[in-house]
């Protein structure tokens, strides 16, 4: 049974950093493309950022120069360095391959940019 939590969410400054970070349970984590999505209130849920087994890596615009993927395939985990946030970055973050596998929908876990 595939299990995916992430964590790492939390309230910060516009400005200011998060790391994010999920780990992965009953997949064959090191062959998928996997990727960080996000929803925010009122909207679809989006891929931001993806890396493929051979770190490969995908950012959407928005967050291009501020965000960036790694993985550990060692420890069947996914990061995400989240910098120069800003408020339009609210919303939550879930990581799951690319593209998407419905049974792999974790809690996801919360960003709030706000002062």
């Amino acid at each position: 049974q595939v299990q995916v939590v992430e964590s790492g969410g939390g309230l910060v400054q516009p400005g200011g950093s998060l790391r994010l970070s999920c780990a992965a349970s009953g997949m064959i984590f090191s062959h998928n493309d996997m990727g960080w999505y996000r929803q925010a209130p009122g909207k679809q849920r989006e891929l931001v950022v993806s890396i493929s087994p051979g770190r490969i890596t995908y950012y959407v615009d928005s967050v291009k120069g501020r965000f960036a993927i790694s993985r550990d395939n060692a420890k069947n985990t996914l990061y995400l360095q989240m910098n120069t946030l800003k408020p339009e970055d609210t919303a939550v973050y879930y990581c799951n391959a690319v593209p998407p596998n419905r049974t792999y929908w974790g809690q996801g876990t919360q960003v709030t940019v706000s002062s």
